[in-house]
Formats: structure tokens, C-alpha cells, sequence
């Protein structure tokens, strides 16, 4: 049983947390907040016992005879929780991006290698459902693939605060937020996943007033075609994703959520090609992550591969948003 703590008090802690515990791979022991009162609030609207289950106030605390951490904090804060917990010889599950450019990636690289024990995960959950595999081998089987159009676009619930005047973390520089590092890291996933990294890349954003992007399009260029990602918190869209065969399609209805994928063969006929998807997104990935802890010898390839591809990810956000002059204040911080 994998004992481990979270970072991060929001709905999507309280989601992977379910989706762990559904996998009965691991166990809650800790809760980190910055409060007790916030700790034990967010305790209490869990839905199971909250017996043996401790709510920290120090990161100290926190690392201290637990197997692995799950972080999902405001995207400034992931690099130094990360290599804290990594020093530690805790096991990293971050929420995406793990990192806010290449050279804190670089950073978390050689604190793994002296900490050979460690495991570090990227939580991209999309990739690890059973839907992303099917839409990857079935392009495979295409006898010619010409390029893709990967949208994901939905109004942020904390764009009316920023209307307001506030500035929520998700949408400001100062945290490393804005659109492209936050839903454009699904299609920006999705795209390297599926055909490796771009030659190059253009970023063409919306600004917000304070410097973020609230939406944008993305460019990603390749031998013999492109992709074109759309992304955004600031508008709803409501466009499938598509990938191009010669006359074949493959569309899914999100290229994050992945609920539906079809197969269009271009004579008019479309085939449902996916499978159904459990009620919680997380499960699949908590249970890959599992397996890696609890036996890293026999899962060490696909660990790796997890792992380069979350690299790729992590430069080619950082290429896109140089494109557009976007800078983030952890640029500018040694590491």
C-alpha cells in the first residue's frame, strides 16, 4: 500500500484522491494546507474517514513516513514542493505542468539522479486512458497522416473573478498561469504523444490586461505537415478534435476528457471506436503510476517514456510562450 499525502486543497485533489483510493494501490495519510482550518475543511468534504489522517501545516511535516505526494498547487509552486519532496525520497505525482520551463525541469533531471529511488510523474491523465491509446493506434494504422487539429476551450469558473478585478492565480504570471499552461497542456500533450516533437513552433495569444494569455492558437510544425492546437479560458467551444488521415478522420469530442472517438472512413460511413470511460478521469493514471512504484523494474521502459515525454511537453510549452513574448517571474529565478 502506497502511503501518501496531497498538496492542494481543490476539486481536483479531492479527484484524484477518490480515483486513488478506487485503485486500493494506495493510502491517504496526510493532508497539506497552509491553515489547519482550511486543512481540516477540506478533511471533512471528502467522502470517507478521515481516521489516520493527519492535516500538516509544513512541508517538513508533510514528507516525513509517506511513500509518495500527489501536488497540485498554484504551477509556480510545483518546481520547489517537487524537489523538496524529491530530496525527501518521496515518490512525485504534480499536477501539469510539473514545471514553469526548461530549466527547472533540468533541475528536477538531476535531483532524480541523485535520488536514483525516486519516482517523478507529470499527472497528464488524458494519455493514460484507454481512449487515447485506442485513437493513437488506430493512427498508426492510417497509411498517411497529415497533421491535426486538437481543441480545448471552455470558460475558466475564476474568469468572472478576474472581470471582477481580482487576480486568481490560474490566470496570472505571477503563478505561472494563463491558458497555454493550464487547458492548452492537454492538446500540447496530445499532439506530442501522438507525433513526437515539433521542429518549431508560433504562439499566437490573447491577452488578458495583465499580461497573461486568455486564450490562443498554437502552431506546431512538422516534416510534412502541422498541427493546430486551439485553447482557451476565456470562451466556450464546443469543435472536436480531429486527426487527418488521407480521406480518413479520427474526431473525439474532447481531446482531454475523451469521451467519445470515431472513425470516419471517408465514403460516409463513421465507426464509435472508443470505450466507455470510468466516472473518474484520474483512475487510469493513478493506476499506472501505482504499478511503477510498487514495481519499477518490470515498468521501468514505460516510466521513461512518460517521463521524456513530459520533457518534450515542458520545452515546447516554454518555445511556444517565447514565441509570444510571454515571461513568466520564475524565469527569471535561480534554480
Amino acid at each position: 500500500m502506497i502511503k501518501f499525502g496531497v498538496i492542494g486543497t481543490n476539486w481536483i485533489t479531492k479527484m484524484f484522491i477518490e480515483a486513488a483510493i478506487a485503485t486500493k494501490d494506495y493510502e491517504l495519510v496526510k493532508v497539506y494546507s497552509r491553515t489547519m482550518a482550511k486543512g481540516e475543511q477540506f478533511l471533512s468534504s471528502l467522502s470517507m474517514s478521515a481516521d489516520g489522517i493527519d492535516v500538516v501545516t509544513t512541508l517538513s511535516d508533510l514528507y516525513t513516513d509517506i511513500d509518495a505526494v500527489y501536488i497540485a498547487s498554484p504551477n509556480a509552486l510545483h518546481f520547489e514542493q517537487s524537489k523538496a519532496a524529491i530530496a525527501a525520497g518521496v515518490h512525485v505525482i504534480v499536477e501539469k505542468p510539473s514545471t514553469s520551463n526548461p530549466e527547472e525541469f533540468l533541475a528536477i533531471e538531476q535531483a532524480l539522479s541523485e535520488h536514483k529511488d525516486v519516482c517523478y510523474f507529470e499527472a497528464a491523465r488524458h494519455i493514460h486512458q484507454p481512449n487515447f491509446k485506442i485513437m493513437q493506434q488506430t493512427m498508426g494504422e492510417l497509411s498517411l497522416v497529415q497533421g491535426a487539429t486538437l481543441v480545448y476551450q471552455k470558460y475558466s469558473s475564476r474568469f468572472d473573478a478576474y472581470l471582477a478585478g481580482k487576480e486568481p492565480n490560474v490566470l496570472t504570471r505571477e503563478f505561472s498561469g494563463g491558458a497555454l499552461y493550464d487547458l492548452g497542456v492537454y492538446p500540447i500533450y496530445a499532439a506530442i504523444a501522438l507525433f513526437g516533437a515539433p521542429q518549431a513552433v508560433q504562439y499566437l495569444p490573447t491577452l488578458l490586461d495583465n499580461g497573461a494569455d486568455g486564450r490562443g492558437v498554437a502552431n506546431l510544425f512538422y516534416d510534412d505537415f502541422n498541427v493546430t492546437v486551439i485553447f482557451g479560458k476565456n470562451a466556450n467551444s464546443y469543435l472536436s478534435s480531429e486527426i487527418y488521415g488521407l480521406k480518413e478522420t479520427i474526431t473525439t469530442s474532447n481531446i482531454a476528457e475523451l469521451e467519445t472517438v470515431t472513425y470516419h472512413d471517408g465514403e460516409g460511413n463513421a465507426d464509435d471506436i472508443g470505450e466507455r470511460i470510468d466516472e473518474n478521469p484520474m483512475i487510469c493514471e493513478a493506476k499506472d503510476f501505482a504499478d511503477v512504484i510498487n514495481d519499477p523494474n518490470s515498468n521501468y521502459i514505460k516510466y521513461s517514456q512518460w517521463f521524456q515525454l513530459a520533457k518534450q511537453v515542458n520545452q515546447t510549452l516554454f518555445d511556444l510562450r517565447s514565441s509570444a513574448g510571454i515571461v513568466f517571474p520564475a524565469d527569471q529565478k535561480e534554480n
